[in-house]
C-alpha cells in the first residue's frame, strides 16, 4: 500500500518563501537537482516567479528530473473583501501556468497573506481565542476562499487546498475547524501540514485528521521543535524568528508522531503525496543534508 504514496519536497525548504525577506535563496535549477540528488519524486511550484513562468519551460525544466509538480502556494489576504478580486486573478494565472504546462492535477494552495498581520506574525504560536477574526470577517474570509476554489474549478478543472499556517488567520485548530465549517466542501479541501498543525497548537495529528477525512486532499510533512517553540514564547519571537531558530526542525527530530499519521493514511488507502518541508529563511542552514537526513527518516519509517 505505501507503494501508492509518493514523496516530493518543496521550494520552501531551501529558503524560498513567499515573504519578502533579506537574504536570496538558491536558484531553481539548483534546487530541483538537489531535491532529485535527495531522492524526491516531485515538487511544488514555490512562489510564483520562482521557476519559469511559460508553460513549455516549466514542463521541461520537471520533466527534465522525472519530476511531478503537485501544487503551488498562492496567498491571498482572504479576511479583506477588497483583496478577492486579485486574489482571484492570481490564482487563474498560478493555474494557467500549471494547467498549460500539463499538470492539471496539481493544487492551488491557498492560504492568508501569512506575514502581513503585525499581531498574528508576533504571536505565531501563542495565538489566543480573543486574535481571532470576528464572525464577520470570518464570513469574509470564508466566502473568499469560496470564489477563489470555484473560479480555478469552473475555468481549469483543478482543485484548491486551503493551507493553515502560522502567522496567518487561520491558524489554531479551532480557527481551521470553523474555516471547514464555512466552506464548500465539494470546492475547498484542506492541506493538513503536520508542522504547522502542532505549532498553531494542535496536539493529536491523527485525531484532527480523522475529523477532517473528507477533506483532506493533499498533506505536508513538517516537524515542530517544543523546544524551540518554548524559547520563543519566553523571548517573544515572531514567526521569522522562530523559523530562523529552526522551530520546523528535521524529520524525527520534534514532537510529530509521523508513524501513527503514515498509518493512517494507508488505513484510508491515501493515494496522494507526501510533500516535505523544513521552512528555512534565505541562506539558512544547509538544505541539501536536511533533505536528506529527512529522505532517509522518511525511508526508516516506511515511505
Amino acid at each position: 500500500m505505501s507503494a501508492t504514496i509518493k514523496i516530493a519536497n518543496a521550494p520552501c525548504s531551501w529558503g524560498a518563501l513567499e515573504f519578502e525577506l533579506e537574504g536570496k535563496s538558491l536558484g531553481y535549477t539548483q534546487v530541483l537537482d538537489e531535491m532529485q540528488e535527495t531522492g524526491y519524486a516531485g515538487t511544488e511550484l514555490g512562489d510564483l516567479g520562482f521557476m519559469p513562468t511559460d508553460p513549455a519551460a516549466l514542463k521541461a525544466v520537471i520533466a527534465q528530473r522525472s519530476f511531478d509538480l503537485l501544487g503551488a502556494f498562492v496567498p491571498v489576504a482572504l479576511s479583506q473583501a477588497e483583496a478577492h478580486t486579485a486574489g482571484i486573478e492570481q490564482a487563474l494565472k498560478t493555474a494557467k501556468l500549471m494547467h498549460d504546462a500539463g499538470f492539471s492535477h496539481a493544487f492551488i494552495v491557498l492560504a492568508d497573506e501569512n506575514g502581513s498581520v503585525y499581531e498574528r506574525t508576533n504571536n505565531a504560536g501563542r495565538i489566543t481565542p480573543d486574535a481571532a477574526l470576528s464572525t464577520a470577517a470570518m464570513e469574509v474570509f470564508a466566502a473568499g476562499a469560496n470564489a477563489v476554489a470555484k473560479a480555478v474549478k469552473e475555468t481549469y478543472g483543478m482543485r484548491t487546498v486551503f493551507h493553515h499556517h502560522c502567522a496567518g488567520y487561520i491558524e489554531t485548530p479551532t480557527e481551521i475547524n470553523l474555516l471547514m465549517e464555512m466552506t464548500d466542501p465539494d470546492l475547498l479541501g484542506l492541506c493538513f501540514d503536520t508542522g504547522h498543525f502542532s505549532f498553531g497548537g494542535g496536539t493529536n495529528h491523527v485525531a484532527f485528521m480523522q475529523q477532517h477525512k473528507s477533506r483532506i486532499w493533499h498533506v505536508h510533512f513538517k516537524d515542530f521543535s517544543p523546544t524551540v517553540a518554548a524559547a520563543a514564547a519566553a523571548n517573544q519571537w515572531n514567526y521569522f524568528q522562530s523559523v530562523a531558530h529552526g522551530v520546523f526542525c528535521e524529520l524525527g527530530i520534534g514532537n510529530v508522531d509521523f508513524a501513527a499519521v503514515k498509518q493512517l493514511l494507508l488505513d484510508w488507502e491515501y493515494n496522494g503525496w507526501i510533500v516535505v518541508e523544513q521552512d528555512v529563511l534565505p541562506g539558512m542552514g544547509n538544505p541539501k543534508q536536511c533533505a536528506e537526513n529527512n529522505r532517509k527518516y522518511l525511508h526508516q519509517i516506511g515511505l
